[in-house]
């Protein structure tokens, strides 16, 4: 039987350098990016995001960056199909593919081969729903799906209303649970050998790290994107739910301040980091690589881990 293709997985909290460590990993092993980041696939929203610019991308291929119409509807089942068919054709040029990103259940349908079915979901219920959040409090949600699905709510923290609605869907569309579906779906064998690898920081650090790059945002202009995309796009866009982006239309409609807007997009952030951490630390097969170390170490414990050889780029031949 033939080993299986080696794809290296980054992962790790908002703010924690995936970006830095996958771009001079990709020199020096002759690899591709593929985002897995359920942000950064939205055109237009580039500073709020993150993304990665050409500079900083190094001359590397990047894909699953910039596709997605902000008011499009993107699922992971769509995100697994569009990531796997990107695999092969890197392969296919017998270069590594890196995945790269924070988006735990994107990571996790590659990693694990789980099938996310595209449940055709009921608008009418959902509404019910956010009526009962903004009504009753979210709290009623996260004690209903606990409920119905313990498991999947280890990962879930009570201020996540997105994830809290989606058990409660899930079960209401298919009379099953999320992790029943979960459990169903990882019955297909694992395509490749996915080596994981997470970036941890000490917390404090990593919170420091999240407030400079808010301040960053600002700086570069994230108020004048969501006045763009808000223009430019007729139909109020779902990606604007993202975080960082709800506080700046907040700002606009003035309910904030902007003080108190970028406090906001701080707090949130701090605790989507918290909730990231939480998430990839019950992947048992991650190698946890230090913030704090050079990058260049931590190539090198990726190379180790992965027994992946040095090869240098190609990028001058094939441009």
């Amino acid at each position: 039987m033939e080993p299986k293709s080696k794809v290296i997985v980054i992962c790790g909290p908002t703010a924690s350098g995936k970006t830095a460590l996958s771009i001079e990993l990709a020199k020096t092993i002759n690899g591709e990016v593929i985002s897995a980041d359920s942000m950064q696939i939205y055109k237009d929203m580039d500073i709020g995001t993150a993304k990665p610019t050409k500079e900083e991308m190094q001359g590397i291929q990047h894909y699953l960056l910039d596709f997605i119409s902000p008011d499009e509807r993107y699922s992971v089942a769509q995100y697994k199909q569009d990531a796997k068919k990107t695999i092969k054709e890197i392969l296919q040029k017998g270069k590594i593919p890196i995945i790269v990103g924070g988006t735990g259940l994107y990571v996790d349908s590659l990693i694990y081969e789980i099938e996310y079915n595209d449940i055709e979901l009921d608008g009418n219920y959902r509404k019910e729903l956010e009526e009962i959040a903004e009504k009753q409090g979210l709290e009623i949600l996260y004690k209903k799906a606990l409920d119905i699905d313990p498991i999947a709510m280890e990962k879930i923290s009570k201020n996540d209303k997105k994830r809290i609605m989606r058990v409660l869907e899930i079960y209401k569309a298919t009379g099953k649970t999320k992790t029943q579906q979960e459990l169903e779906s990882r019955q297909k064998p694992i395509e490749y050998d996915y080596k994981v690898f997470a970036i941890n920081w000490d917390r404090e650090k990593l919170y420091q790290r999240i407030n400079k790059r808010v301040d960053i945002m600002i700086e570069q202009g994230l108020i004048e994107e969501v006045k763009n995309i808000l223009e430019k796009y007729n139909k109020f866009p779902t990606a604007m739910q993202g975080l960082g982006y709800k506080e700046v239309v907040d700002y606009l409609n003035g309910i904030y301040t902007k003080e108190e807007m970028i406090e906001k997009i701080k707090m949130e952030t701090r605790r989507y980091a918290k909730r990231q951490l939480t998430w990839f630390r019950k992947n048992k097969q991650t190698t946890w690589l230090e913030g704090t170390n050079e990058i260049q170490n931590n190539v090198n414990i990726i190379l180790e881990v992965s027994d992946i050889e040095r090869r240098k780029q190609n990028n001058k031949k094939e441009s």
